[in-house]
């Protein structure tokens, strides 16, 4: 038994055949491989597409999803071991992934971090611990990592411009109101250094870089493939001549739980916003964000509306991923 939990576990090779399952999936939707196979999806946290993908991709495959939430009446959940479970949480996590393990065939979990200390959350608790407990299969639908964000990714870019290997991949940070989680930029990081693409981390200054677990997963997959993560600054020298540019804003990690402390720092650069001008010095490079995405806050609308971005692409790739990520996990 094999979870999906982060790309990092898999080679490019498993992904890639997820990839071309998924673009089979595509142009063919419907089957019957999760026939009798229902998956549980537990949201910890808000959800629009990956909610919606997962359920209909199950049915569309012929199974079941059943979502779960807190919201929804589960009971909370207990993560830590030897606690004495005195306070709010009714159920530990143990009980809860074995008895979903009996009804269900898959287990979809989504978890962002608490915000409050980045040396416990990095440690993943809550997906790690239904993946320790769990006797079916465990996906990752965001927690400190997005995989399957980063494979649909992969997928929109394949599409427009095959071979991925060697084209430079620009993973910029934009400013936001409030510090974000880094799970997207986390796995968009390891994702296009996996597939051979040169990549470049622009970011304000040496606070946002992101844990150094996906920085050097990132250059060993580069150093693999005989390419390069490169680090800057400098908006210029990161735009210059890519093909690719991602947009994803992140809380810097030094001020994790501190975000009082990190706002006049942010606030310096709202001119890291994806502009025409911007654009501009790249190679025609095509364009995306994971979504949801504050227009002309991250990306002006010039830029969004255009024929070289492929959000929207990403976007329904989602469910063709996610498709063929339960069809690989059940068969294995």
């Amino acid at each position: 038994m094999k979870h999906f939990l982060n790309t990092a576990d898999w080679s490019r090779p498993e992904l890639q055949a997820m990839i071309d399952e998924a673009r089979r999936l595509k142009t063919s939707p419907y089957g019957d491989v999760l026939k009798g196979k229902t998956v549980a999806l537990l949201f910890l946290n808000n959800s629009l597409r990956t909610r919606t993908s997962f359920d209909v991709g199950a049915q569309q495959l012929g199974g079941h999803a059943v979502v779960l939430s807190p919201s929804g009446g589960m009971w909370p959940l207990e993560f830590e071991d030897g606690v004495v479970m005195d306070g709010d949480a009714e159920e530990h996590v143990k009980e809860a992934a074995k008895v979903l393990s009996r009804y269900c065939d898959m287990i979809g979990i989504r978890a962002f971090p608490k915000f409050v200390d980045w040396e416990e959350d990095r440690k993943d608790k809550i997906l790690n611990a239904f993946a320790q407990y769990a006797d079916v299969p465990v996906i990752n639908m965001e927690t400190i990592t997005h995989p399957c964000q980063e494979m649909a990714h992969v997928m929109a870019l394949q599409e427009r411009l095959g071979p991925l290997d060697g084209k430079k991949f620009v993973l910029t940070w934009t400013y936001h109101p409030k510090p974000l989680n880094t799970a997207v930029a986390n796995s968009a990081l390891m994702i296009a250094a996996k597939f051979g693409m040169d990549v470049t981390l622009l970011c304000p200054q040496s606070e946002y870089l992101l844990d150094m677990r996906y920085m050097s997963q990132a250059e060993q997959d580069a150093k693999a493939n005989g390419r390069h993560v490169h680090v800057t600054h400098d908006i210029d020298e990161a735009y210059k001549g890519a093909d690719v540019v991602y947009a994803k804003s992140w809380g810097a990690l030094p001020f994790f739980g501190k975000w009082e402390e990190e706002k006049p720092i942010r606030d310096q650069y709202r001119h890291f916003i994806v502009d025409e001008e911007k654009m501009a010095k790249t190679n025609n490079a095509l364009v995306s964000h994971c979504l949801p995405m504050r227009r002309n806050v991250k990306m002006t609308d010039g830029v969004f509306d255009s024929t070289n971005c492929i959000a929207y692409d990403e976007a329904e790739n989602r469910l063709h991923v996610q498709k063929a990520i339960m069809k690989a996990l059940v068969s294995s």
